[in-house]
C-alpha cells in the first residue's frame, strides 16, 4: 500500500487530538527523555495514539531534520499545526519545553556544584551510553519504511557514508541529495 493510501485510509479512523491531548503528550515526551526522546516520540505518536502512520513519522522526521533545531522540537510544531493550527503548535512545543527546562535548570545547579565528584562523571558516562542505545534503536525502527523503497534506502546510505566516513559538512549533503531525494519521490509518485 503507497503511503497516500496508507495515509487516506487511516486519517478518517483517527481522530484529530485537542490542544489538551497535544500539550499533555509532548509534556509526557519531554519528561520521559533527555537526548534519546524521538525513540519515545515515535512510540507514542506511532503505536500509542496512532496519529501517524510509520511512513508518515518517517516523512515527517526528514522534514523535522532538514529544519534547523531540534528534531523533537521541530515535530511537536509540526504535529501541532498539523491538528490544531497555530494553538496546537504552540501547545505541543509548550509541552515539550517546559518539564525538561525546569529539570535541565534543577540539574545544572546541581552538576555545577558537584562536577568534581567521580560517581557524577559515571552517572554521565552512563547516560551517554544508553542514549547511544537509544539512538541505535530509533534508527532501526525509522528504517524500516525507508528500506521499502530501494531508491530511499541508496540515498540514506549515501547521506550515512558522505557524513559519518567521508566527513562531508551536512548543510552541503543535504543541499545536494535533498533534492535529488525529492525529484526521485516525485518522479516515481507519478
Amino acid at each position: 500500500m503507497s503511503a497516500v493510501t496508507e495515509s487516506a485510509a487511516t486519517d478518517a479512523e483517527r481522530p484529530a487530538p485537542g490542544l489538551l491531548e497535544l500539550f499533555s503528550a509532548f509534556l509526557e515526551i519531554g519528561l520521559m527523555g533527555f537526548g534519546g526522546v524521538l525513540p519515545l516520540a515515535r512510540r507514542m505518536i506511532v503505536e500509542k495514539r496512532r496519529w501517524l502512520t510509520e511512513t508518515e513519522f518517517t516523512e515527517v522526521l526528514g522534514l523535522c531534520q532538514f529544519l534547523p533545531g531540534g528534531n523533537i522540537l521541530n515535530m511537536s510544531v509540526a504535529l501541532g499545526m498539523k491538528f490544531g493550527g497555530w494553538r496546537g503548535a504552540l501547545a505541543a512545543f509548550t509541552g515539550v519545553i517546559a518539564a525538561p527546562t525546569a529539570i535541565v535548570i534543577c540539574f545544572g545547579v546541581i552538576y555545577n556544584r558537584y562536577s568534581d565528584n567521580p560517581q557524577v562523571e559515571h552517572v554521565f558516562a552512563g547516560l551517554a551510553a544508553a542514549a547511544a542505545g537509544l539512538l541505535i534503536g530509533m534508527a532501526w525502527k525509522i528504517a524500516r519504511p525507508v528500506a521499502a523503497k530501494p531508491w530511499a534506502a541508496a540515498i540514506a546510505l549515501v547521506c550515512f557514508v558522505a557524513i559519518a566516513v567521508l566527513r562531508l559538512p551536512l548543510f552541503w549533503t543535504l543541499l545536494v541529495l535533498a533534492p535529488i531525494s525529492i525529484l526521485i519521490s516525485w518522479r516515481l509518485s507519478r
